[in-house]
C-alpha cells in the first residue's frame, strides 16, 4: 500500500486576470498559505506556463519547478483538458469549441485538430522536463451527440468512431510512452470516454496503450448514478490521478441527470464544495489506498452555490483530514515469528 500525496489544487478555476491570481508566483504563495502541497497547472493558460518553452528548454522547465518549490509546493500534474477536447470535435460542436482555440484556428476544424495535437505533444515533453509521471487531459468526442440516441445509432457507429478516436491518440499516447508519462483521462460527460465501459472500449481500440489511463473524478460518477465506489475495484490499476471533487444528486420529479437544460443550481445533480455534497470520501480513500495508488489528491472547485474563496480554504483541510498514512504490518502481525513447518502441520493434524 501506498500513501497518498497532497493536498493538491487544481488551478484552472482559480487563475484570473488580478492579484494574487494572475501570475504563478503570487498564486503559488496564496495555495501554500492555504496548506496546499501541490498545483496542477492548466497549460492554456500562458499566466502560468509557456508550455512551447516548457517542452523546448530544460533549463525553463527547472526554474518553473525552482519558483514552486520555494512556496513548499510541488507540480502534481499539468493540464491539457482544454486542448485534449479538440483533439476530437464532432462538426456539430464546432463553433462551441472554437472557444477553446486560438483565434488562428478558428472556423478551421483540421488546423485546430493539428494544434491540439501538438499541443499534448509539447505537454508530453514538458512533463518528461519536469520529472512528471501522469498527465491530466480528456478524451474529446466523435460520438457525444448519439449518447441517448433517437433514431437508434447505426449498427458500427460505436466501433468506427472509438476506432478513429484511438487512431488520433495513439501518436499521443506513443510520444508519452517515450516521455515516460501517463495520459490521465478525465471521464466525463460530454466526451467520449465518460464511465468504465467507453474507457474500456477506447483502450482496448488503442491495444491496451500502457500510457493510456484515468484521471478518476467521483463527481462525474455521482450524477451518472455510476457506483463510483466499485469503478476503484475494477479499474484501480489504471487510475493515476485523482480529482477529490464533491457532488450530490436530489431526485426530484421535474429532471434527472439530463438536468432539463436548467442553470447548475436547479439541477437535480449539480456539483459542490468538499464536504457539503454526498460523495463518500473515507470510502474512496480507503479503497485508493488499499489498492496503492500513489498519485496525488488534487482539489477540483466547481460548486454552484459557495464561494471559491471560502471553497479554496476549506479544501486542504479536507483532503488532509482523508489522506490515509498507510501502515507497513498488518494489524495481528505482533509475534514476528518465522515460519515452523512442523508446528503448522501439528496444527492442522498433519
Amino acid at each position: 500500500m501506498k500513501t497518498i500525496q497532497g493536498p493538491g489544487i487544481f488551478l484552472a478555476q482559480f487563475v484570473g486576470d488580478h492579484p494574487p491570481m494572475n501570475t504563478l508566483e503570487d498564486i503559488c504563495k496564496w495555495a501554500s498559505d492555504l496548506g496546499y502541497k501541490g498545483i496542477q497547472i492548466p497549460t492554456w493558460d500562458v499566466r502560468l506556463i509557456d508550455l512551447k518553452l516548457a517542452a523546448e528548454s530544460k533549463t525553463y522547465c527547472d526554474s518553473l519547478k525552482g519558483l514552486v518549490a520555494a512556496y513548499g509546493l510541488e507540480i502534481t500534474e499539468l493540464s491539457t483538458h482544454l486542448q485534449g477536447q479538440l483533439v476530437a470535435v464532432n462538426p456539430a460542436f464546432d463553433l462551441m469549441f472554437d472557444n477553446f482555440a486560438p483565434d488562428a484556428y478558428k472556423g478551421n476544424p483540421k488546423a485546430r485538430t493539428e494544434w491540439a495535437i501538438q499541443q499534448l505533444i509539447w505537454a508530453g515533453t514538458a512533463s518528461y522536463n519536469l520529472g512528471l509521471k501522469a498527465h491530466a487531459t480528456f478524451s474529446g468526442a466523435l460520438m457525444w451527440h448519439t449518447v441517448y440516441p433517437w433514431p437508434q445509432r447505426p449498427k458500427g457507429l460505436v466501433e468506427m468512431g472509438m476506432k478513429h478516436l484511438a487512431e488520433r491518440w495513439l501518436p499521443i499516447l506513443n510520444h508519452y510512452e517515450d516521455c515516460g508519462t501517463d495520459i490521465c483521462y478525465e471521464l466525463h460527460p460530454g466526451e467520449d470516454l465518460f464511465d468504465g465501459l467507453t474507457y474500456e472500449r477506447f483502450w482496448q481500440a488503442t491495444g491496451m496503450h500502457n500510457r493510456a489511463c484515468i484521471l478518476y473524478d467521483p463527481s462525474h460518477f455521482l450524477l451518472q448514478q455510476l457506483d463510483y465506489l466499485e469503478f476503484i475495484d475494477f479499474y484501480h490499476e489504471r487510475i493515476r490521478a485523482f480529482h477529490v471533487k464533491d457532488a450530490e444528486y436530489n431526485a426530484n420529479g421535474k429532471c434527472g441527470v439530463y438536468g432539463g437544460y436548467a442553470d447548475w443550481k436547479d439541477r437535480a445533480g449539480r456539483f459542490r464544495s468538499l464536504g457539503d455534497g454526498r460523495i463518500d470520501f473515507n470510502g474512496i480513500f480507503s479503497k485508493l489506498s488499499q489498492y496503492g495508488y500513489e498519485g496525488w489528491a488534487v482539489m477540483e472547485w466547481e460548486c454552484c452555490i459557495k464561494s471559491a474563496e471560502q471553497g479554496a480554504r476549506e479544501g486542504a483541510p479536507f483532503i488532509k483530514k482523508h489522506i490515509i498514512e498507510v501502515t507497513n504490518k498488518a494489524f495481528d502481525d505482533f509475534a514476528g515469528a518465522e515460519t515452523d513447518l512442523n508446528l503448522l502441520k501439528k496444527i492442522l493434524g498433519i
